[in-house]
């Protein structure tokens, strides 16, 4: 059903339509037969691809949606009496309905974060669980990039996390369902943010940043590994996701449909601007727009959180809120600083103008008024 409001909605990111390119894709794989769970010439390339990408190493695994890839990704880091380490705000732990609980059996250990990040102390507090059998035993830590505060973990920040996670015999996860935001946001490849900073396993995203829908686990290169156990942990998980992909219900029949939209993406090797770059950081301008249009209404609207992806949060009248709700849809996030003011996020996509998002300051004045 088409939204009655005037303006494109700034709920989420997964409001947004396909990009014509990945449609293409699509398309152009829907071309005759081809042998079905991945044994098709466009899972093959995105092996190739990732390869080329991410190590060569690495491996590719299609699955149906961010929250089967992250569930996949966990339980095959994790024994089956492990517990994983995450910030308290992470996608995982309050947005997937207990899904690595229920699931994956696993338990998950929150940390207090800052704007979304949390820190290698925050980390060291679960060393004295590793042998505790009164515990969850701390075997995998994982981070979400960009947060859901739209802050982003930079590189040293990530390589220190990363190395004090393996000192602890932990592996390394990555929820990168706004991988491409964070990359476009440092200004590194996403090799840079992944392999390179000592991550074991990705939740690669595509549907945020222009795919349809379908992600992909990445496993990265055991040669690439900072250190034995870490280089155990991805071949442990190499084996393993082919089986649990399947009793996960995450194994696509057609999965050269969600291949053919993450090779559309990723592009092909040398690209100034591959599309998962361009899309990712038309979003995150589009949030820096909107954060300094935003500004310019205070002390009525309060900018809240760091905008370094494509997430802006504000605080303003709760009255304001729900009348500009009634130009375009987006959501409460918390309370505000007083009873009659609230928190909102608003995320802006791939295809967020500059129009859309002056339009959106403007009525957000009028509301004010």
């Amino acid at each position: 059903m088409t939204d009655p409001r005037s303006l494109p909605p700034f709920a989420s990111d997964n409001y947004a339509p396909v990009h014509p390119e990945v449609l293409a894709a699509v398309a152009a794989a829907n071309d005759g037969y081809a042998v079905a769970y991945g044994d098709d010439p466009w899972t093959a390339r995105l092996d190739a691809r990732v390869r080329e990408e991410f190590g060569a190493g690495a491996l590719a695994f299609p699955v149906l949606n961010g929250t089967g890839a992250n569930v996949v990704s966990l339980t095959a880091l994790s024994p089956r009496w492990g517990g994983v380490v995450v910030s308290d705000v992470a996608h995982v732990n309050t947005d997937e309905n207990g899904a690595p609980e229920r699931v994956g059996s696993l338990k998950l250990l929150a940390c207090r974060s800052t704007d979304g990040r949390i820190t290698p102390d925050d980390v060291a507090r679960w060393a004295g669980q590793r042998d505790d059998v009164h515990r969850a035993h701390p075997a995998v830590l994982s981070l979400t990039q960009s947060t859901e505060l739209g802050t982003v973990y930079p590189l040293e920040e990530l390589r220190a996390l990363t190395h004090v996670a393996h000192d602890l015999g932990m592996a390394v996860h990555v929820d990168g369902s706004r991988l491409a935001n964070a990359a476009a946001s440092l200004g590194c490849s996403l090799r840079a943010l992944t392999t390179d900073a000592g991550v074991d396993v990705v939740s690669l995203g595509a549907a945020k940043n222009g795919g349809m829908l379908g992600e992909a686990v990445l496993v990265l290169g055991p040669d690439d590994a900072p250190d034995v156990a870490s280089a155990r942990a991805r071949e442990a998980a190499s084996a393993a996701i082919p089986f649990l992909r399947k009793a996960t219900m995450q194994l696509a029949s057609k999965t050269r449909f969600v291949s053919a939209q993450l090779l559309a993406l990723l592009g092909e090797p040398g690209d100034a601007g591959p599309l998962w770059h361009r899309n990712a950081a038309q979003a995150n301008a589009m949030a820096a727009r909107l954060r300094d249009g935003l500004k310019d209404l205070a002390p009525a609207v309060r900018v809240t959180r760091p905008t370094e992806a494509n997430a802006v949060f504000a605080t303003m009248p709760r009255a304001a809120a729900d009348r500009l709700r009634a130009v375009a849809r987006f959501y409460d996030w918390a309370d505000g600083e007083a009873p009659d003011r609230v928190e909102v996020r608003l995320m802006c996509a791939w295809d967020t103008s500059p129009e859309t998002v002056d339009a959106f300051v403007a009525a957000a004045a009028d509301a004010l008024s």
